[in-house]
């Protein structure tokens, strides 16, 4: 099984990040950063107001239902990419792109981070341009992409059970 961080960059909701934690946790995700304005659960030594930061625990909590209490986070203004990759992570985004690598044609490296863009727009052209490989979960209904906290569960289900 491959060692996966997940990054969540500008995510608006606190019930998405609450749900990739809990898919996180039960994929065995070893770490998550939180980075952007992707709201955070409480940190030791938290800057935020205490009502900000115990709302936004609280919110966060309903869909996470603990999974944010055992699984490792941290919060960064930009991800570290460059610190990742030197210490031999390949950078996966997940996004629809004209590079992008249909998921179940993509074969996972050892030591993934999976990098999970804003709910509509999703990962932004300089982001991408960081990115190692990009993947794209097929669609065959109508709308043309997953809500971010679905298919995070789909990515990593996918990372975590295919061959390498």
């Amino acid at each position: 099984m491959p060692d996966i961080i997940v990054i969540a960059h500008n995510i608006r909701s606190t019930h998405n990040v609450g749900a990739i934690f809990r898919s996180s946790d039960g994929f065995g995700v070893s770490k998550i950063i939180l980075s952007g304005y992707t709201p955070y659960p409480y940190i030791p030594g938290d800057t935020r107001l205490p009502h900000i930061y115990r709302k936004l625990t609280n919110q966060i909590h309903k869909t996470a239902l603990g999974a944010e209490e055992i699984l490792p986070f941290e919060y960064q203004e930009q991800p570290r990419i460059d610190k990742l990759k030197a210490a031999g992570y390949t950078i996966i985004g997940l996004e629809q792109d004209k590079r992008s690598v249909m998921l179940s044609d993509y074969q996972p490296p050892k030591k993934i981070v999976l990098l999970l863009g804003e709910e509509v727009e999703g990962i932004t052209i300089d982001m991408r341009k960081l990115c190692d490989d990009l993947i794209e979960i097929p669609m065959v209904g109508k709308k043309e992409s997953f809500n971010v906290s679905v298919a995070t569960g789909i990515a990593l289900y996918a990372l975590t059970t295919s061959s390498t």
